[in-house]
């Protein structure tokens, strides 16, 4: 009975050796799984917190906006007028936005040439302009 005990008591503390060290190297996938999971779980949780606490502050500032307009109201001040801006659009995460396909980059490139062009080519347009402005300028038809 002493040697089970003793068996248990050791077996543990080894086998947390064992796993220290690398002897157990089998459970790889399974730890990566588990910690994709954990960090879209923790990932989730921050993004509900956030919500609740945007909410939290939004009721907030409707019900000071009450009081301020009981107020107004009271004394017959006139609301200041703002330019109120629409909530603001939650980015999208730009680790998931669409991957583009090697037809849309070659089309960008492209794209990107031709404006080189084009402003290469209104540049020297304005430059002919000047001196054909100058020109004119310094001649004198008689």
């Amino acid at each position: 009975m002493a040697a089970f005990i003793a068996k248990q008591m050791v077996g543990n503390q080894l086998s947390a050796v064992k796993g220290a060290v690398g002897g157990d190297g089998g459970d790889d996938g399974d730890d990566k799984e588990k910690a994709e999971e954990e960090e879209r779980e923790r990932q989730e949780a921050i993004k509900e917190a956030e919500d609740r606490r945007k909410e939290k502050h939004r009721k907030m500032e409707e019900e000071r906006e009450k009081m301020r307009q009981d107020i107004r109201d009271k004394y017959n001040i006139k609301k200041k007028e703002e330019i109120v801006e629409a909530a603001p659009q939650e980015e999208p995460n730009p680790l998931m936005r669409k991957k583009k396909t090697p037809e849309e980059l070659a089309a960008e490139a492209e794209q990107e040439e031709l404006d080189d062009f084009t402003k290469l080519k209104n540049q020297i347009e304005t430059q002919v302009n000047e001196l054909k402005t100058q020109i004119e300028g310094k001649c004198v038809m008689q």
